[in-house]
């Protein structure tokens, strides 16, 4: 994988451009790739984002959301428009098969592909080009340093500033996480001075809920949180028939496992919901216990130092019991 800084030449050729992220994707994964858009859009280039699988409402509002097109809802066109691609971008992941059924057409295709990212471990022989920087807050951090380093500040604009300022401040606990440097601050005041309205964007996001998911937030904190503290350790555990009960939607979870660090003397929390086809873990810590190794070591995961997920083929009642197994092997870590 060559260095981002040799592929500035090629935005001053016209192409057929895809931009994709992870499935599922958040407000920093939307951000970047609807940042980028808008960019690259601004420039003349062709421009399809295609996201491998449908995404949270409250993310709708955002410059771009509808031009969006959705891999699982219209896999024959997206195959073709990605087959068709001179340059794919592939942001806020760091192997291809976390974009679902898009890694087979994405590997297949004879394009150029770069890597925007901020994940440890990078699969960087699927790449190009591209920067994987796991000290960076954001991928849309990476976008506001893609578009400046490239020499197009001039092509900042309110769309892609109301984008970016959204991914890092969703990737940041707005700016509470460690990962929030000075460069952040300073992205966020040159972003300030195009002039895009933060406030409406905290309430697009934080709220922007129906009543159901207060209830059901409720209801797992109430039935569904465990503490161990002896471990210093919250885990909480969604079953399938919360998901139903309450008509939980794709976002409806996000950012639930924060809640579990608010306890005073917590060092790790962990959630896992009951998915269709498997269970999905969130691990969350404070301090020093990296949760991308627990991740990669018992879940199949990995993430970040202090964010990760993982999954598990097991019934939501093994793969519970065997986080109960496990944390106690880092009883002198959480310590």
């Amino acid at each position: 994988m060559k260095n981002i800084i040799e592929f500035f030449p090629h935005l001053t050729e016209l192409k057929k451009v895809v931009i994709t992220t992870h499935q599922k994707p958040d407000g920093d994964a939307m951000g970047s790739a609807l940042g980028l858009y808008h960019f690259l859009h601004s420039l003349g280039h062709d421009v399809t984002v295609i996201s491998p699988t449908n995404w949270a409402d409250f993310l709708d509002w955002m410059p771009g959301t509808k031009t969006v097109l959705d891999f699982e809802m219209n896999r024959e066109k997206a195959k073709n428009i990605i087959k068709e691609a001179e340059l794919i971008f592939c942001l806020d992941f760091n192997i291809l098969h976390r974009t679902k059924n898009m890694e087979r057409p994405i590997e297949d295709a004879k394009c150029i592909k770069i890597l925007i990212d901020h994940h440890q471990q990078p699969q960087e022989e699927a790449f190009n080009y591209g920067i994987s920087d796991s000290n960076k807050s954001s991928t849309c951090e990476m976008i506001y340093d893609f578009i400046v380093q490239s020499g197009h500040s001039d092509k900042l604009n309110t769309d892609i500033a109301t984008c970016l300022y959204t991914g890092v401040m969703t990737d940041t606990g707005s700016f509470r996480f460690p990962s929030t440097k000075a460069s952040v601050h300073r992205m966020v005041a040159h972003l300030k001075e195009i002039g895009f309205d933060h406030t409406i964007i905290h309430e697009n996001i934080y709220d922007n809920f129906l009543e159901n998911r207060l209830r059901f937030i409720g209801n797992a904190l109430l039935n569904r949180m465990d503490v161990l503290y002896e471990y210093n350790t919250a885990v909480m555990f969604i079953p399938k028939s919360d998901i139903l009960k309450y008509d939980i939607r794709t976002g409806d979870t996000e950012g639930l496992v924060n809640y579990l660090l608010t306890i005073q003397g917590i060092k790790f929390g962990a959630i896992v919901i009951d998915r269709d086809e498997e269970r999905k873990w969130s691990f969350r810590s404070k301090g020093n216990f990296d949760v991308n190794t627990f991740a990669r070591l018992h879940f199949e995961g990995g993430g970040h130092f202090n964010a990760a997920g993982g999954r598990s083929s097991d019934s939501l009642d093994q793969t519970v019991k065997k986080f109960y197994q496990i944390i106690k092997q880092y009883e002198n870590q959480l310590q």
